[in-house]
């Protein structure tokens, strides 16, 4: 295991700007094709302030973070995450965080990660972890 890689460590910023053709696209993949992700006035019809990105969006974007980690010479264990806060379409999500354990028996990192909004002050939309071990 890489020694440079402790607590604290940061982990580089990964960020998308969703729009409704990409929730569109993702939901189909995943087969969730609820319309409250991309039809607009469908998503405010049910009090949202337009359509939101999917749960199922964030978590990727939480993977993306920790396989991009010491430059994708990890392999991902597992991701999990908890919504706070709706994003919508056309807002920049950016993930974030640091290292915060290193096992030295079992080589695992951990991951503390956060998404926030692109807005100001950066609203929170979801917390959570990743586990993951160096090749």
């Amino acid at each position: 295991m890489r020694h440079d890689i402790r607590a604290g460590t940061p982990v580089p910023p990964v960020d998308l700007v969703p729009d409704e053709i990409t929730l569109l696209r993702f939901g189909a993949v995943t087969r969730n094709t609820h319309r409250i992700h991309y039809d607009t006035a469908f998503a405010r019809s049910e009090g949202l302030d337009g359509p939101v990105v999917m749960a199922q969006l964030h978590g990727c974007l939480f993977y993306r973070a920790a396989a991009g980690f010491a430059g994708g010479e990890v392999d991902v264990l597992s991701v999990g995450w908890q919504n706070r806060s709706p994003a919508y379409a056309g807002e920049r999500l950016v993930v974030s965080g640091v290292v915060a354990s290193v096992d030295a028996a079992t080589g695992e990192i951990t991951l503390a990660l956060e998404e926030h909004r692109g807005d100001a002050p950066g609203t929170l939309c979801c917390r959570g972890q990743a586990t993951l071990t160096l090749r």
